[in-house]
């Protein structure tokens, strides 16, 4: 770690700076597009935030700022499609945490204009390479179940960069997708299994599985009940009748309309027939996310053309009799069956393992080529902004990483990070505790 800060000082000192802060040319790096094979010994020119040229060859012209990396490899920044940081910074303390608002339906609610730019989570999420995240309204996650929401609608999840001194400079889409969990069939409290069987008092209180299935179809006929009458609305809206504001619907519009991806929080194959179904007779484009166990929807997933976020995959199996590595071989499944995918940490301390989420895929049977791309071109184009994101080409924006080695490995260092072509600093809390103790007397 001592040798890190040693280094990244004498590259900066070594760039020769000119022009604008957005505006550099990076020499002497091994290029690594994603979207073609690696370039051995190339530059990128960048003007203006955006890439103006890679290639072997790449002259400075006018007055540039230039930066050597030599012996150093160049990616596009990381994307995380799936994350409350920014959102929530103690998990203990309620007023830290500003996602899972009250309420079954919350379409109105954007998580951009929530978000803490002054976050500590951030640095330390950016230190890794990831610089693009897709901030989720509502709480995600759960190791044993589907991913879980304070309501069943949350709200719309915003695309944003880890950079920005407020919300609307780290702003890439403020509506990406429209956040909805599927309902499940619960028929105990949630706990773990070995938790109910020491304490009888939990076990007595599981319900039957018909009473848990009555419980779901209420739930989705309240989800079926929302979307009538949203779909009133905007029939009610276009022929010009006189109708009282309703943030709720008109929140909806863009969904029904096909214009914002509804992501559906599904984990079963049970919960996510269902929700292709339910996609299929409204007629929405949809998103399917927190996939864990699709069975033999698979097939089905493919043949829609819908697209997958996968969470960590550093979970046990669903059930106890699944294979030890269900998790781990899931991507590569997916992959195999023709579905695009793409990683999300669903998670705030433990964003910042995103890289191996993907690298842990690759170890059990998905492509290395294929596992880059989950973080990077796979969830630009999901999330609608490959025109300007996930890839180092021409036109596109300089989010970029500089690092000792491939991103997927943990030994790996992150030298240099640009977002828009600006450079990042790199600090976090983690580098400030590390300086602060190792100087101590």
């Amino acid at each position: 770690m001592r040798a890190i800060h040693r280094i990244l000082p004498v590259m900066l000192a070594a760039a020769a700076w000119g022009g604008e802060n957005d505006s550099f040319l990076l020499r002497n790096a091994t290029v690594h597009p994603v979207s073609g094979p690696a370039i051995q010994n190339a530059s990128v020119r960048v003007i203006d935030g955006r890439i103006a040229e890679v290639g072997p060859k790449v002259a400075p012209r006018g007055r540039i700022r230039m930066i050597d990396a030599r012996g150093l490899h160049v990616y596009p920044g990381l994307i995380d499609s799936g994350s409350p940081v920014g959102l929530a910074e103690i998990a203990s303390v309620r007023e830290t945490v500003d996602t899972g608002e009250i309420g079954d339906f919350n379409p109105q609610l954007r998580a951009l204009i929530a978000v803490n730019p002054s976050s500590e989570h951030i640095p330390v999420v950016r230190a890794n390479g990831i610089t693009t995240v897709l901030a989720t309204p509502g709480t995600t996650g759960g190791t044993r179940g589907a991913a879980t929401s304070a309501g069943l609608i949350a709200g719309q999840a915003s695309l944003m960069h880890l950079d920005g001194w407020t919300w609307e400079e780290m702003e890439i889409r403020r509506s990406a997708a429209m956040q909805m969990t599927w309902p499940v069939i619960q028929t105990g409290r949630g706990g773990p299994p070995d938790l109910e069987s020491l304490l009888p008092g939990l076990a007595a209180r599981r319900v039957t599985f018909a009473e848990a299935r009555r419980n779901q179809q209420l739930q989705v006929q309240k989800i079926q009940d929302f979307f009538d009458a949203a779909r009133r609305y905007q029939k009610a809206k276009a022929a010009g009748e006189a109708i009282a504001p309703d943030l709720r619907y008109e929140a909806m519009i863009p969904v029904l309309e096909g214009k914002l991806p509804l992501m559906i929080m599904a984990a079963r194959e049970r919960e996510i027939r269902e929700a292709l179904d339910f996609a299929a007779r409204e007629q929405v484009k949809i998103v399917l996310a927190g996939v864990r166990r699709p069975g033999k929807t698979i097939d089905d997933i493919a043949k829609r053309n819908i697209p997958v976020v996968l969470g960590t995959p550093f979970v046990t199996p669903l059930e106890e009799d699944d294979p030890y590595d269900e998790p781990f071989t899931l991507a590569a499944q997916l992959h195999k069956a023709g579905v695009k995918f793409c990683f999300a940490s669903f998670n705030v301390q433990f964003a910042r393992n995103l890289p191996y989420e993907a690298a842990q895929a690759a170890a059990f049977g998905l492509p290395y080529d294929e596992a880059l791309k989950s973080v990077t071109l796979n969830a630009a184009e999901i999330w609608g902004v490959a025109g300007d994101y996930g890839s180092i080409d021409k036109g596109k924006y300089a989010d970029l990483i500089v690092t000792d080695g491939d991103p997927l490995e943990i030994r790996t260092q992150v030298k240099m990070m640009f977002i828009k072509g600006v450079p990042v600093d790199l600090e976090s809390r983690h580098t400030r505790l590390y300086k602060r103790y190792m100087a101590r007397p």
